[in-house]
């Protein structure tokens, strides 16, 4: 039988807390996004139709697949990731460093979630 004293710190596995990790990341991933200007711009003048909105939710999603499917994620298919994007779905070029800034900020959640710093 189990510890009933507390310091038994296997009696919840870790798998548990995944979901709520998860949920926090891709939260956290919604919220860098709608406070990148470049994006937000783009959502709102529609410049990738009228579906511009579910474009930038389809990229929060990407990003947080992207997470999860690699562990050895380099800033640069963020960037990638981020510019292509911003291209072929909502028609935007973005050239005011912005993607190096918010592949940058992403990364840094990666490592976090990564190490366990959620």
């Amino acid at each position: 039988m189990g510890s009933l004293n507390g310091n038994n710190h296997s009696s919840v596995p870790s798998s548990q807390h995944k979901p709520v990790v998860a949920s926090h990341l891709q939260e956290e991933i919604t919220v860098l996004l709608s406070r990148w200007h470049g994006l937000q711009m783009a959502v709102q003048n529609q410049w990738g139709g009228h579906d511009s909105f579910q474009k930038s939710q389809q990229l929060a999603s990407d990003i947080f697949t992207c997470f999860f499917q690699s562990k050895a994620l380099e800033i640069e298919d963020l960037e990638n990731l981020l510019h292509e994007s911003m291209l072929l779905s909502l028609n935007t070029e973005i050239e005011d460093g912005s993607i190096e800034e918010v592949a940058e900020q992403l990364m840094i959640m990666h490592e976090e979630y990564m190490h366990g710093n959620h």
